[in-house]
C-alpha cells in the first residue's frame, strides 16, 4: 500500500508539474501530504514537513547568500576586465575567441544562474561573432557548453537539489564529481579549440575586434581588488573545507555588501534587485524539503525501493548509477529539475541501495546531464529560451546544433566517472 501510495504522489506531482497545472511550488507540498493522509498517517504529516524543512535549511541559506554574492560581483563589474581582457589575447583568431568565450562563460557563470550568464555573456561577444561571420549557433553551442557543465558547481541548481533530495551535505556529494567536472570542463575546451580550428580553416575574413573595448567599464581600483579577494577567499574556504558552504556564503554576501553598498538605502536596494529569484529558488527548495520529508519519513520512498528492486531486472537494478548517468542529459529534455531530482532521483537512489550499491552514486551519474549539460537545450527552462531569444537562432537549430555536443561532454565524463569509480560497476 505505501509503495503504490508514493508510486501514485510522484507520479502526480511530475505530471502536475510538467503539464503546468500547479506550480512547483504547490505540487511539492499539496500532493506528497495528501498522499500521507491516504495512506492513513494523519496527525504524523506536520511532523514529516519539519524534518524535512529542517533538514534542507542549510542548502536553502546557501543558495540564498550564494545567489546574492556573485549576483553583487557581476552588479559591480568585476568580471568585467576579464571578459575584455580574454576578447582583447582572442583577437580574431576563432582558435583562441571560442576557447575564450568558454572561459569567460564559465567565469561568468560562477553564480549558477543560466539567465544572467547568458544576458552577460552574449551581448559581450555577439559582436566579435557577427564581424567575423561566425554563425551565432555556434556561440550559442560553446555558452551552452561551458554553462552547462559548470552548473555541477556546489552551489548549482542541480547539485543543491540533489543533495537536498538525499538529505546529504552538499560537498560531500560534491567533493567525488569534483575531478570528473574539471575533466569535463577540460573535455569543453578541447571541443571549443577543436570547433575554432574548423572555423579558421574557412575564415575569409580579419576584422578588428575593438568594438568590445567600449563596454569596459570604469571601477575603483582598490575596491575591485577586495572583491576579487573576496571571491578567492570564500571559494578557497569552500573547497579546503574551512567553513560549511552555509557559512562562506553567508560571510562572503555581508561582506560583498559592506564593501560595494555601504549605505543602508545601497544594500536594500542591492537585496531586492536579487530578491525575486532568490525568494523563488528558497521558497522551491523549502516545498521540496516538505516533499522529501513526508516521502521519507512515511515510508514510502524505503517501501517503493524495496518494491522496484524486486520488480526491476538485475541487470537494470544493479547499474542503476550507470543507466541514470548515461541517460541524464537526455532526460532534461522530459523532466524539469525539480521533478527530477525530488521526485524520480530518490526512488532510483533507493532502488540502487536495495541492490547494495551508494545511493549517492546515483546523485553523482544525474549530475553528469540531468539540468547540467542537458539544460541549456531542455524546453523545460527559461533560460534556453533566453539562450536563443539573444542569439536570434530557433530552438530547433540550437537543439540539432548543440545536443550532439552536449551529449558528448556528458558521455565524456560518464567515462571518466567510471574510470575513477565515482560511478561504480
Amino acid at each position: 500500500m505505501l509503495a503504490l501510495t508514493g508510486f501514485l504522489t510522484i507520479v502526480t506531482v511530475l505530471l502536475a508539474i510538467v503539464s503546468k497545472r500547479l506550480s512547483p511550488l504547490v505540487a511539492l507540498v499539496a500532493i506528497p501530504v495528501a498522499g500521507a493522509l491516504i495512506a492513513g498517517e494523519g496527525m504524523a504529516v506536520p511532523g514529516y514537513m519539519v524534518q524535512g524543512i529542517t533538514a534542507i535549511a542549510p542548502v536553502a541559506v546557501m543558495f540564498m547568500f550564494a545567489i546574492l554574492f556573485f549576483g553583487i560581483m557581476n552588479d559591480n563589474h568585476v568580471f568585467t576586465p576579464f571578459i575584455n581582457g580574454v576578447l582583447k589575447v582572442c583577437g580574431s583568431d576563432p582558435r583562441k575567441l571560442f576557447t575564450g568565450v568558454v572561459l569567460i562563460t564559465a567565469l561568468v557563470h560562477l553564480d549558477g544562474s543560466g539567465a544572467s550568464t547568458f544576458l552577460i555573456v552574449i551581448p559581450a561577444v555577439l559582436p566579435v561573432f557577427d564581424a567575423l561571420n561566425i554563425e551565432r549557433k555556434k556561440l550559442a553551442a560553446l555558452v551552452a557548453m561551458s554553462a552547462g557543465v559548470n552548473n555541477m558547481l556546489p552551489w548549482g541548481g542541480p547539485t543543491i537539489r540533489a543533495a537536498a533530495a538525499l538529505d546529504v551535505p552538499v560537498m560531500e556529494l560534491y567533493a567525488p564529481v569534483l575531478p570528473v567536472h574539471l575533466s569535463g570542463f577540460a573535455f569543453v575546451l578541447l571541443i571549443a579549440y577543436w570547433m575554432g580550428h574548423k572555423e579558421r580553416l574557412k575564415q575569409t575574413a580579419i576584422t578588428d575586434t575593438s568594438i568590445t573595448s567600449a563596454q569596459q567599464t570604469r571601477r575603483e581600483d582598490v575596491k575591485w581588488f577586495i572583491n576579487i579577494a573576496l571571491i578567492v577567499i570564500v571559494i578557497s574556504t569552500i573547497v579546503a573545507s574551512l567553513l560549511p558552504p552555509v557559512v562562506a556564503f553567508t560571510g562572503g554576501a555581508l561582506a560583498a555588501l559592506l564593501i560595494n553598498a555601504p549605505s543602508q538605502e545601497a544594500q536594500k536596494r542591492t537585496i531586492d534587485n536579487h530578491a525575486a529569484p532568490v525568494f523563488m529558488m528558497v521558497s522551491i527548495l523549502f516545498a521540496a524539503g516538505c516533499f522529501t520529508g513526508v516521502l521519507k519519513h512515511s515510508g514510502m520512498l524505503d517501501a517503493m525501493a524495496s518494491s522496484g528492486s524486486t520488480l526491476l531486472p538485475e541487470a537494470l537494478t544493479g547499474n542503476m548509477p550507470l543507466v541514470v548517468a548515461v541517460l541524464s542529459m537526455p532526460l532534461s529534455l522530459l523532466f524539469d529539475p525539480d521533478s527530477f531530482y525530488f521526485g524520480i532521483m530518490p526512488v532510483l537512489a533507493g532502488i540502487a541501495a536495495e541492490s547494495g550499491l551508494p545511493a549517492v552514486s546515483v546523485a553523482h551519474g544525474a549530475l553528469l546531464g540531468q539540468m547540467t549539460t542537458g539544460f541549456p537545450v531542455s524546453p523545460l527552462t527559461p533560460a534556453t529560451f533566453l539562450l536563443i531569444g539573444l542569439t536570434q537562432i530557433s530552438l530547433a537549430d540550437h537543439q540539432r546544433y548543440a545536443l550532439p555536443l552536449l551529449a558528448g561532454v556528458s558521455l565524456f565524463m560518464t567515462l571518466v566517472a567510471v574510470l575513477l569509480g565515482v560511478i561504480p560497476l
